[in-house]
């Protein structure tokens, strides 16, 4: 029979319970009044602060504390600034996240990435010369001057990199000059200026790549431009996370990722130039491939020191 004590401690115990649970928020709340967001540097400051901005501004308004973009200098900026805690989210290629795990020992997770426009994860690595250009592969243009993108960008160097030695092409003598352009957008740039006569960058299909996003940008002309390259396809670019951040706010963050696309339609089609159906899920071992490539890449570095 209940007695009006049980009545009373069960009434407390129902007040207490009720307490607690936003306990837990507020806690993370006040350890991180504002969450610093990072992006590799695919496009130029403004591009990223133009396609992020309204993202950031979903995730203010979802988790209750700001956000921040940071426009990135390079992929090391990004890779440092998780290692040290100053940036809680980031956004990378395959390889720069698997630099970011390891140079924090594990202090880095995955837990999203853009689906491609078919719904399905990754993209690939290709190389673009002029349409006017003689060769039609990359093997046609020895002696000529080469753009890469960045010493950890995954399409822009590491993947080139494996397939050129996998054809016996050492870059750094197979052509005649070999560059960082240190972007995506510099490197596609530097092919149309005629800096370089191949530039290797990233690509989902012939409707989502960077190239594309440049016509859109008014930046330049898709006509002139063909691929002498395509690799095969690399895991899709990951979204990681601190480790060490509570559990709540992670999951507070993996829940405002993957309801963006419902939740805020035109921040998400902005992000994605309305070509993703949304985020696919992504676990450190999605990235095991990555690090066999690292591990080449860095030991083809060791041979060339």
């Amino acid at each position: 029979m209940l007695t009006r004590r049980h009545a009373l401690a069960l009434a407390a115990a129902g007040v207490a319970a009720s307490l607690a649970a936003p306990a837990f928020a507020q806690d993370w709340k006040a350890k991180y009044p504002e969450l610093v967001f990072a992006v590799v540097p695919a496009e130029n400051a403004s591009g990223v602060t133009e396609r992020y901005a309204p993202f950031a501004a979903y995730l203010t308004k979802e988790l209750g504390v700001k956000v921040t973009v940071r426009v990135a200098n390079d992929y090391a900026a990004v890779i440092e600034g998780q290692r040290a805690g100053n940036i809680h989210l980031g956004e990378y290629g395959p390889s720069s996240y698997v630099r970011a795990w390891t140079v924090s020992n594990g202090g880095v997770e995955p837990f999203a990435t853009l689906r491609a426009p078919d719904g399905s994860t990754g993209y690939f690595s290709v190389a673009y010369a002029k349409a006017s250009a003689p060769g039609a592969k990359l093997e046609d243009f020895k002696g000529k001057n080469l753009c890469l993108v960045d010493p950890n960008s995954t399409s822009g160097n590491n993947v080139p990199r494996y397939a050129m030695a996998k054809s016996n092409m050492d870059p750094e003598v197979f052509f005649s000059k070999t560059v960082y352009a240190g972007s995506h957008e510099n490197a596609v740039l530097a092919v149309q200026q005629g800096t370089c006569d191949v530039a290797f960058n990233w690509w989902n299909s012939d409707e989502d790549s960077n190239l594309t996003r440049m016509v859109n940008k008014n930046m330049v002309k898709k006509e002139d431009f063909k691929t002498v390259f395509t690799s095969d396809k690399i895991p899709g670019s990951p979204y990681a996370m601190l480790t060490s951040m509570p559990a709540e706010l992670k999951t507070a963050i993996t829940k405002a990722f993957f309801e963006m696309k419902d939740k805020d339609k035109a921040a998400f089609d902005r992000l994605s130039d309305g070509k993703s159906p949304g985020f696919a899920p992504m676990k450190h071992a999605d990235y095991d491939v990555t690090i066999q490539l690292q591990k080449f890449v860095d030991d083809l570095r060791k041979k060339r020191s």
